[in-house]
């Protein structure tokens, strides 16, 4: 290896160096000559960074005052601070429910579970009031679904057994199955599966202003109980009919004979029996049920001409 002064000695490194004129030398190279302070003046000390303080957020502060004194309003602040958390678990749990139940319904009875977590939660424990309140809020949207509920939890229990055999036999068999094909499955005998189809005829509900599928919400839209008919109601077709039959009947009426008219609105009108028409007329009774006949037969015939026109 060689010398120090022999590198430093060779002629490229003496070309190079002789370059640099005096005080040319890079900074760094050659140590900076030190400056004396005036007599009495201290080298001055960087300041230390001010502390930063950490500064509570409004629902850290809430709760303080909540946990110390219970302050109500320090209460209230919370309740509407965790709305949205409400919102989103009552979300997620009306995914899986039927469309009768109102999104805003869940997030009353939720309301309730937020409150009752609010009051019970301790800030000293290792757990996240956010995880704490979602099981306390979907708590007690369950529970006030199952206590609205009239239809037992075993009943709800075989309903879904039912839907799922379906499900199952469906994908197999590429078509709807039967009776025994669903109690086979389930492993109950058709007598059984029957009964509970029996009770299952009332776990389903509908609203009668429900709007029907395709139809739009504007004013005046279709819904389940405009195809509900009404027995009460009287029948549009079956009205007109009548009132033109009896138009018919009254022309055809006013066509017979006068005795025959006469014994038709006796008979039909009056409700007078054949023997008393006959002491009326002063004929023979057999001789009314003969006048009777005639005259329903031109009636008929009359009509049939009518609706024939």
């Amino acid at each position: 290896m060689p010398a120090l002064h022999e590198v430093l000695g060779g002629p490229d490194t003496r070309t190079a160096l002789r370059g640099y004129g005096p005080g040319t030398a890079p900074t760094g190279v050659i140590p900076q000559q030190r400056t004396a302070l005036p007599e009495g003046l201290a080298p001055a000390v960087a300041a230390p960074a001010p502390e930063v303080v950490e500064q509570q957020s409004p629902v850290d502060m809430a709760w303080d005052r909540f946990t110390t004194t219970h302050c109500a309003q320090a209460r209230e602040q919370l309740i509407l601070n965790y709305v949205p958390l409400v919102t989103a678990v009552a979300g997620r749990i009306g995914m899986r429910l039927p469309s009768t139940v109102e999104h805003a319904d869940l997030v009353s009875y939720g309301m309730f579970g937020l409150i009752d977590a609010i009051e019970k939660y301790r800030t000293d424990r290792a757990v996240k009031f956010e995880s704490y309140a979602s099981s306390r809020i979907r708590g007690a949207i369950i529970d006030e679904l199952r206590a609205m509920d009239w239809v037992p939890r075993s009943v709800r229990t075989k309903a879904r057994a039912v839907d799922r055999a379906y499900g199952e036999l469906e994908s197999t068999l590429h078509r709807a199955p039967t009776e025994a094909e669903v109690a086979h499955r389930l492993e109950l005998p058709v007598s059984e599966l029957r009964a509970v189809y029996s009770q299952l005829a009332s776990v389903n509900i509908a609203a009668l202003d429900e709007l029907l599928a395709g139809s739009d919400d504007r004013p005046g839209a279709a819904t389940l109980a405009d195809t509900l008919g009404d027995r009460r109601a009287e029948d549009p077709a079956g009205s007109v009919e009548a009132q033109e039959t009896k138009y018919l009947l009254s022309r055809a009426i006013e066509c017979l004979g006068e005795r025959e008219r006469l014994v038709v609105v006796l008979y039909y009108y009056e409700s007078m029996t054949l023997a008393e028409i006959g002491r009326v007329l002063g004929v023979t009774e057999s001789r009314i049920s003969q006048i009777h006949t005639a005259a329903m037969g031109r009636l008929r015939t009359r009509l049939r001409d009518a609706e024939h026109a």
